[in-house]
């Protein structure tokens, strides 16, 4: 099943906005499901202009857009990575900073515990007995 001649001419044209960075109703991503809304037709019909299709992934992989797009999806990737390594080594003293804390709250829980004992305790003070002592001289 093929599509008509004035489908694909517009995805035709579609497909020279998009490579030449003039796009009209996308955002100018090189995608085929930018190819079909640029071209203003379905998905469907797009897929079954498969020798437009053939000719937009030879076009794609080797106009200066594509090479940018690239270009630019391998920096963010990279970037994405570095981002991971940043937040794994921030978790790091993160985890101790939380364990201090728990550790630190463990013992205000006792030392308030503590204090509420002694509190609680008799405060009389009573007088140790010390038995006298014969000093005898010699």
């Amino acid at each position: 099943m093929t599509v008509s001649a004035k489908t694909q001419q517009a995805l035709r044209d579609a497909m020279e906005r998009l490579l030449s960075g003039r796009p009209e109703h996308t955002d100018g991503k090189l995608s085929k499901n930018n190819l079909c809304r640029e071209a203003g037709v379905s998905r469907a019909t797009m897929n079954r202009a498969t020798e437009i299709l053939t000719e937009w992934d030879a076009r794609t992989a080797t106009s200066p857009a594509g090479v940018q797009q690239r270009r630019r999806d391998t920096e963010l990737a990279e970037l994405r990575s570095k981002l991971r390594k940043s937040n794994k080594k921030c978790r790091a003293p993160q985890d101790q900073v939380d364990a201090a804390a728990t550790v630190i709250m463990t013992l205000l829980a006792e030392n308030s515990a503590l204090r509420e004992q002694v509190s609680q305790r008799s405060a009389t003070v009573a007088p140790l007995r010390v038995p006298a002592v014969s000093r005898t001289r010699n």
